[in-house]
């Protein structure tokens, strides 16, 4: 993926800005809303508090094939994130990345938003796409002093597990994709899970079953041995008291993760089992401030990435009167514009 402009955390962001929308989150709803605000004439900019652009997608799982984005039969994660940051980069939005957006005060004609990095940015409307909101990782019981020397919670370059042997625990969609996806690269991988249910997918779980991939049920990992990096793992069955030691260079702990919205519970959003109610045009009822993507409730919410591709574009077309009230929603059709600025 091409890298976009970035004020992430090894570089310093200005300590002020101004701009016409800030778009908070930089996931695919975020990066597709950047485009169609460009589109639409405004200046953007882009906070996450991810390192990089793609926000869950590129976290969490990069090589997975999605298959329900529209014009695409099927497209890598990774792949669809560069395709979005590409699209985007036609109007040149600013990234903050790195960036956790953490104060909301109220200006004349404007909000200003503060990250916890010290950032100020002042902007005529505000658009969140968080996602999941800010989301930490389940840790593994044990071996936390190997985290990063081995141990990893996600998988964003498989590459790096090249001939390796692979330990996954859990029993998730997460633990079962990276199973599959290092299967063809890894020396072994093996998947391990304490009890003998699934929360995956019950198509991945079958292609799993059917690879080269071992699954140990009842199995929970009670040891993690190595000096500068994990050499060896212990393995202990629930039921039967049985342990094994395997050769292991990488340990993925795919447990699941606990999100939350962090700062932006105070900013007098209405809240609804951690997601924020927005109505038919995508506003909060805050001034200023509309939301879009997974991170937004409304009566028969879906939450899929093809949905937040179109809350983002009603978003955008509705906070266009509120940054300039001689614009109209509608925004016309594209085809009628001529082609993208290069």
């Amino acid at each position: 993926m091409d890298a976009p402009t970035t004020a992430g955390p090894d570089s310093v962001a200005p300590a002020d800005l101004t701009t016409d929308i800030l778009i908070i989150g930089a996931g695919p709803a975020g990066l597709f809303g950047a485009y169609y605000a460009g589109f639409r004439g405004m200046s953007v900019t882009l906070m996450d508090s991810l390192p990089e652009a793609g926000g869950q997608v590129t976290a969490m799982y990069p090589e997975k094939i999605i298959y329900d984005v529209a014009g695409f039969p099927a497209v890598r994660g990774r792949d669809l994130v560069s395709a979005l940051v590409t699209q985007a980069g036609a109007f040149s939005p600013n990234y903050l990345l790195g960036q956790q957006a953490a104060e909301l005060t109220h200006e004349t004609d404007a909000v200003v938003v503060t990250s916890a990095q010290g950032t100020r940015v002042r902007a005529k409307a505000v658009l969140i796409t968080g996602g999941l909101g800010t989301f930490t990782p389940r840790p593994l019981p044990i071996g936390g002093d190997h985290l990063g020397r081995g141990l990893v919670y996600f998988v964003p370059k498989l590459d790096v597990h090249t001939d390796a042997d692979v330990i996954i625990v859990g029993g998730g969609d997460s633990a079962f994709d990276w199973a599959l996806a290092l299967e063809p690269l890894a020396r072994s991988v093996t998947l391990v899970h304490r009890r003998d249910k699934f929360r995956a997918h019950a198509h991945t779980v079958e292609k799993v079953q059917s690879s080269r991939v071992e699954v140990l049920t009842f199995t929970e990992v009670s040891a993690i041995h190595g000096d500068e990096r994990v050499e060896k793992v212990e393995l202990a069955h629930s039921k039967s008291g049985e342990r094994q030691v395997r050769p292991a260079q990488a340990i993925v702990a795919a447990l699941g993760f606990t999100a939350d919205l962090g700062p932006l519970t105070r900013w007098n959003l209405t809240i609804d089992k951690r997601h924020i109610v927005v109505d038919s045009t995508m506003a909060t009822g805050v001034e200023r401030i509309f939301a879009a993507g997974d991170i937004t409730e409304y009566p028969g919410k879906v939450r899929l990435i093809a949905t937040g591709f179109g809350e983002v574009a009603t978003a955008v077309n509705n906070a266009a009167p509120v940054i300039d009230p001689s614009a109209k929603v509608f925004p016309g059709h594209s085809s009628d514009d001529g082609p993208i600025p290069a």
